[in-house]
């Protein structure tokens, strides 16, 4: 036999390893990008969760004869009643503070994915400037179930009314001075 006959099919053997070989790092590059697009996108949520809360204690700042007593922007959980258009209409005090809860809801919902918003009294107080307000946002969890189980934990946010971060949702908690 030829040393020619020998080496027949060699180089079609070192193809396939070689294919084979770069086809797992592609795969583990994928997958690599793909864990990290998943965490930008938590980090965009968190982001902008933290940007609608702001939002919202401006609108305080912005009309703090409207938001007198913590009670006017208060909320119950689920969607809001429709309300005035205060941006059209001549509005009363609490019509606007309800207003602009109603339009801060919507926000939320316009700019997270299944966003919620929520606001409730917490209990505490600052010194000698009453009492403070909880507003949560939760947004879907862009995570997979078998994720990091702390990081998935649901927030339970310790307020008189046991407002909890729905499950499945991940979710930002601030607290802001009326």
């Amino acid at each position: 036999m030829s040393r020619l006959n020998r080496q027949a099919g060699i180089s079609l053997l070192e193809s396939l390893v070689a294919m084979s070989i770069l086809a797992v790092a592609v795969l583990g590059m994928l997958g690599v990008q793909l864990r990290t697009l998943a965490d930008t996108r938590t980090s965009v949520g968190r982001a902008q969760s933290v940007r609608l809360i702001e939002d919202f204690a401006e609108r305080i700042k912005t009309h703090p004869e409207a938001f007198g007593p913590p009670q006017d922007h208060l909320d119950a959980p689920g969607p809001m009643p429709a309300r005035a258009d205060c941006r059209i209409a001549a509005c009363d005090a609490g019509m606007l503070a309800h207003w602009d809860l109603a339009a801060w809801k919507l926000a939320i919902a316009d700019t997270l994915p299944r966003g919620a918003g929520q606001v409730f009294a917490t209990g505490g107080h600052e010194a000698g400037r009453g009492q403070l307000l909880g507003v949560m946002v939760a947004w879907r969890a862009n995570e997979r179930a078998g994720g990091d189980a702390a990081y998935r934990q649901p927030l339970v946010v310790d307020s008189p009314a046991g407002f909890d971060c729905p499950t499945g949702l991940t979710c930002h908690l601030a607290h802001v001075q009326p």
